[in-house]
């Protein structure tokens, strides 16, 4: 078998991108609303490590591209191929998904690349790049704080190495909340990383999470969001509706009565607070984590502001029972948008599973449940 090492998550937005694992987990793994690398241990992997793993993606790619020759497809690598390439024990699967959805994309995994020496990075992104010359972007996840600590100078090398974006858990922009969530960063570090990556001409996108600040400091989660961002100006923010996760400090906060989560309503009603509060940025904003409610909540402001706004009135002028019957058919996975609401065998559909719920907190009980399928 040919081996090349990955780590646990990737964002939703690199879901076709090779994942090349750099570190292995999280240096600061104590976020309270998180439990992807609990009872993990951070470590860096070496360069000669990281390379080795690009050697072994552009093998396991001439061995592919071999098959789709040997059936009479010229090299091209189509589901066809990667099926056939599927039958080959030692042949890893994701690099023939990987070639089939374009080998244009790598993202460095695990949660702070950039912790990583400036040299030791810029070495493994030059020698991706030459190696894997199809590779037309690459990505990473970073903290705000690993950034600050970075020069522009720094920065400036991983971009000229081939560095296109940093995606960066942002998650809220009130000092009161990040301290509440132990995220370990501060505002001013989260808008100091986003004008030193702006200098070095490297994309950012923020993820923040709604719901953060529960009912005890919703409107401040919103309000100082909203500010950071409108200081920061990143190229997408993306929402990633919070799910209070059991085994997690949260959960013993939930638990405790400390912290109390905002059922499905109050959610987009926060939402919609931060986002008629965005001025003057020309911010993507994006909707692509299926613990979203809205899923369509999607625009470039400030063109597409209206919009925005529209669809969150759209949906919170809804009658309790529409609403009912969208929340439940979302987190079904029956509707995507709001709009499927009128396909009438998917309504109608939602509407049985709906008789078999009786009252408000049977069903936040089942929205619940459903969530936590997407964690």
């Amino acid at each position: 078998m040919m081996l090349i090492e990955q780590g646990p998550i990737r964002p939703p937005s690199e879901a076709y991108s090779l994942l090349l694992r750099v570190t292995r987990n999280c240096p600061w793994n104590k976020c309270a609303f998180c439990i992807t690398y609990k009872n993990e241990q951070f470590s860096r992997r070496t360069v000669e490590e990281v390379q080795r793993d690009i050697d072994t993606v552009a093998k396991v790619a001439e061995q592919i591209r071999k098959i789709s020759w040997h059936i009479g497809l010229g090299g091209e690598v189509n589901g066809q191929v990667v099926n056939e390439a599927a039958r080959y024990g030692h042949l890893p699967y994701h690099v023939a998904h990987w070639l089939y959805s374009g080998a244009r994309n790598v993202f460095l995994q695990d949660a702070n690349s950039l912790i990583m020496k400036t040299s030791d990075l810029v070495k493994i992104i030059q020698y991706l790049r030459t190696t894997l010359p199809s590779v037309a972007r690459v990505t990473t996840y970073a903290r705000a704080n690993t950034v600050t600590r970075k020069s522009t100078d720094e920065l400036r090398e991983l971009h000229e190495a081939g560095l296109d974006r940093i995606h960066m858990g942002m998650e809220s922009g009130s000092d009161t909340v990040l301290q509440i969530i132990q995220k370990g960063i501060t505002a001013n570090q989260l808008i100091e990383a986003a004008q030193k990556i702006k200098d070095a001409n490297i994309s950012l996108c923020w993820y923040i999470m709604p719901g953060l600040g529960g009912r005890e400091h919703t409107r401040k989660h919103a309000l100082e969001t909203a500010a950071v961002i409108n200081q920061g100006n990143p190229d997408y923010l993306r929402f990633r509706t919070l799910s209070v996760l059991k085994n997690t400090p949260l959960h013993d906060m939930m638990t405790s009565g400390a912290f109390t989560p905002l059922d499905e309503d109050e959610v987009v009603i926060e939402q919609r607070l931060l986002l008629e509060s965005l001025t003057g940025i020309t911010t993507t904003v994006v909707s692509d984590h299926m613990r979203n409610l809205l899923m369509e909540l999607e625009g470039t402001l400030p063109i597409e502001r209206d919009k925005l706004l529209n669809t969150i009135d759209r949906y919170l002028g809804m009658t309790p029972r529409e609403k009912a019957n969208f929340q439940l058919g979302r987190r079904a996975g029956v509707y995507s948008v709001l709009d499927d609401m009128k396909n009438p065998i998917k309504s109608s559909y939602v509407e049985k599973l709906l008789k078999n719920i009786h009252t408000p907190e049977q069903l936040k009980t089942a929205l619940t449940e459903l969530r936590s399928q997407y964690e």
